[in-house]
Formats: structure tokens, C-alpha cells, sequence
């Protein structure tokens, strides 16, 4: 539950973050702030749900003992599920390090 709690609730506040930097803070610093709420928000949460729960429902209602789940899981699942769970970390590490680029000028 922590986890799904940091998740979902870093969504709204990287929103919020995003709306601060580009309205509240002038200059690179707002528009660093806000890509780094923007990346979380499109890249990290918008994956997930857009794309790799999805799957996981799809997988979830397969029957085990179907021949397609197997192929379903080889051909779709796997490649997909990998592809976009790679967009989503890539994603988290950029918007961290936008946050930490913006960090010393926020201070």
C-alpha cells in the first residue's frame, strides 16, 4: 500500500510542481521544474497506467491452460511489457534529475 501510495500521490504533486515552475519561478529554473513534474507525470504514471496495466489485465484474464496465453505472453506480453516498463524507469530518472538540476536554485 505504501508504495501505490507514493506512486499515485507523486502524480498530483508533480502536477503541482509543474504548474509552480511554469507560473510561480521565472527563467530555465520554472521550465526545469516543470519538465521534470511533466516527465513523471507522461512518462512514469501516463506508462503505467496507458500501458502496462493494461497488459497485466489482459494476462490477467487468460486462462493458464489456453495454448494463446503462452503465446500471448511470448509474442505481446514480454516485448511490450519490457519496452514500456524501460520508457517508464528512463522517465523516473530523467524527472529526478531535472528535480535535482532545479534543486540548487530553488534553495
Amino acid at each position: 500500500w505504501v508504495f501505490m501510495v507514493l506512486f499515485i500521490g507523486l502524480a498530483p504533486v508533480s502536477i503541482g510542481l509543474a504548474l509552480y515552475g511554469l507560473t510561480v519561478i521565472s527563467g530555465g529554473t520554472g521550465i526545469v521544474l516543470a519538465a521534470a513534474g511533466l516527465t513523471y507525470v507522461i512518462g512514469c504514471f501516463g506508462v503505467t497506467v496507458g500501458f502496462n496495466v493494461p497488459l497485466n489485465e489482459r494476462l490477467a484474464k487468460m486462462s493458464l491452460a489456453d495454448a494463446s496465453t503462452g503465446t500471448f505472453w511470448q509474442d505481446i506480453y514480454v516485448p511490450r511489457w519490457t519496452w514500456w516498463n524501460t520508457v517508464r524507469g528512463c522517465a523516473c530518472m530523467v524527472s529526478a534529475a531535472l528535480m535535482l538540476f532545479a534543486l540548487p536554485a530553488l534553495i
